[in-house]
């Protein structure tokens, strides 16, 4: 009895380069195996596994979890800095500019500031 292929696509990108590697795989093939079957670490011999997150079509999954006719697994670098913390750092920027409201943070308001101007005049 032969085993059943499936089409499956594996994808990994840097900032200024990407690759998609398409292969044929044994259907219940892992995703830990189509990743090593893809020999896309060959290309990028800075990707730890044990390490990295994967998914399929953009949702983290597990190594050791199956892989179906279409999938595309995806190999998620780590990230450079906590998006919190970029956006916190930009909102802070804002208000030392006169950027932002200093006590929402949102847009100054201009009615309110006219309505500050002139109390204190």
């Amino acid at each position: 009895m032969t085993e059943k292929m499936i089409s499956v696509e594996v994808a990994y990108a840097l900032p200024t380069k990407q690759s998609i590697v398409e292969l044929a795989v044994k259907s219940g093939s892992s995703v830990e195996e189509v990743i090593a079957a893809s020999n896309i670490q060959t290309l990028y011999p800075d990707i730890e596994l044990d390490k990295a997150k994967v998914g399929i079509w953009s949702r983290v999954v597990k190594l050791r979890d199956k892989v179906k006719e279409g999938d595309r697994i995806e190999i998620y670098r780590p990230l450079i800095a906590d998006p919190k913390e970029v956006r916190k750092r930009r909102a802070e920027k804002a208000k030392e500019e006169g950027r932002a409201d200093k006590v929402t943070g949102g847009r100054p308001n201009p009615l309110k500031s006219k309505s500050e101007q002139e109390k204190s005049e």
